[in-house]
């Protein structure tokens, strides 16, 4: 219920403000607006305000919306096929949006996508002044034999810069590892460590594979600081592996596999390297000493397959606050990191996408509604801070979606401008109807792929 919910009110906060942004620049503009619609199909909710009497409808399915403007087109066209036409006066008329100048007709097709980013900066702005909360960029374990061991990277070195970029956080750390992957860059890591000394570390990521993304710090050889805390079992999670084997809460992990271990993260370590392999774990259960035997659940995170067993521990305080960071921002630099997150956010997503289309990385990355759904519950389950933050991801994706210059799209429809103010005329109706016909084409090829990735996602768990 948290995700379907978490998916309608993400969906209905982008939609309306996408579409919010044609309307009102619209009003702006003097043009006739006729109906403005979140969702589609049979409406639910219908009501008609203003001075031109705009309908404004709330349909069924949730999955977008419209807004339709007086159009002079779309009269001949339904007069063609016969539909009853309500009498506009030549002042009705004079506000048609066929009528307007081209840098009206521009002016309210980029208002939409416009709305979505500032929507993005607003959300990321408030967020900055309130207090953005992050993990500390501190190195908990090094793999052996990996990237960041032959760049010797210690465990205990908290990251200060990359390239020279100030870094506060884990998040702007793999920001950065991930735009130097995609770009087949080395990285300067400067690090210091627990007796202040400063070193640096270099990171060749030319080579890392083009799905390395979402799971770049595997991939580089680096886990993030953890707490080290006893291995006291806190938190059960039903139907887990923990719970069918019997471990209950209170539980003191001694070994696993007759080998002692030292602390959670030990056991955190264990679990995950050995997915869908029997551990023999030996309990502490209030002096009693039990042996239970855990199969821990194979599951993918972040592009890996891992183990869990489904059983968590508390941190103290002491303990969260060694691991987190906070940072407050006054307005105007609030604002200016707003602005600075949502373009790198923007300009990333489509690097990523001309890198698909000249095959430099996957398809797998385009994410359907059910993935989109997915994260939308996750996201709200973890806070509102966390779903604000999702919130404004997929408010800078829709825009960055509608401005690709794909007909039926508003790139589309600005491309169609862009060739009026070039050769002095419009585009022809010919011309137009097939770019709809290829817009429509790509667009359910681009659907397709979006759903075969959300279906693959599905049967890997």
């Amino acid at each position: 219920m948290l995700t379907v919910i978490a998916f309608i009110v993400t969906i209905g906060i982008v939609v309306t403000i996408h579409e919010y942004g044609h309307f009102q620049v619209a009003r702006w503009c003097g043009i006739k607006v006729l109906k403005f619609s979140i969702g589609f199909g049979k409406p639910l909710l219908s009501k008609r305000f203003g001075r031109d009497q705009t309908e404004f409808v709330l349909a069924a399915i949730p999955l977008g919306g419209y807004v339709k403007m007086l159009d002079e087109r779309e009269l001949q066209e339904n007069q063609h096929q016969g539909e009853q036409q309500h009498n506009y006066s030549e002042a009705d008329l004079a506000r048609a949006f066929n009528r307007q100048s081209v840098i009206k007709r521009i002016a309210v097709v980029i208002a939409g996508p416009l709305a979505n980013l500032l929507l993005a900066i607003t959300v990321y702005a408030v967020l900055n002044m309130q207090g953005v909360e992050g993990v500390r960029p501190i190195i908990g374990y090094v793999v052996e034999d990996s990237m960041a061991a032959k760049a010797n990277f210690v465990a205990g070195e908290e990251i200060q810069s990359i390239n020279q970029q100030p870094i506060k956080t884990w998040s702007e750390a793999g920001w950065i590892f991930v735009n130097a992957a995609v770009e087949h860059k080395t990285v300067t890591v400067t690090t210091v460590n627990n007796e202040n000394e400063i070193h640096e570390h270099i990171l060749p990521l030319e080579d890392i594979g083009e799905d390395a993304g979402a799971h770049i710090l595997q991939t580089i050889g680096i886990e993030a600081f953890r707490p080290d805390t006893d291995a006291i079992i806190a938190q059960i999670l039903p139907d887990g592996p923990a719970e069918s084997a019997g471990i209950q809460v209170g539980d003191k992990i001694i070994s696993i596999n007759h080998h002692e271990v030292s602390g959670w993260n030990q056991v955190v370590r264990l679990v995950k390297h050995n997915p869908e392999t029997a551990l023999q774990f030996k309990l502490d259960r209030q002096g009693d000493m039990l042996d239970v035997k855990v199969t821990p659940k194979l599951v993918s995170e972040n592009g890996l397959e891992i183990g869990k067993i489904g059983a968590g521990v508390k941190y103290t305080d002491d303990q969260r606050n060694a691991l987190l960071v906070t940072h407050k921002y006054p307005l105007s630099k609030s604002i200016s990191l707003a602005i600075q997150k949502t373009w790198n956010t923007a300009a990333f997503s489509l690097k990523m996408m001309w890198y698909m289309v000249l095959g430099k990385t996957s398809w797998k990355g385009i994410s359907g509604p059910v993935t989109i759904a997915t994260y939308a519950g996750e996201s709200a389950g973890l806070g509102l801070e966390a779903f604000a933050n999702f919130i404004a991801l997929i408010s800078i994706s829709i825009g960055i979606l509608n401005l690709l210059p794909i007909p039926v799209l508003d790139g589309g429809h600005l491309m169609y401008y862009m060739a009026e103010i070039i050769k002095g005329s419009a585009v022809s109706e010919k011309t137009m109807l097939l770019g709809q016909k290829l817009g429509m084409t790509v667009l359910l090829l681009l659907m397709s792929i979006a759903i075969i990735n959300d279906i693959n996602r599905i049967i890997a768990g």
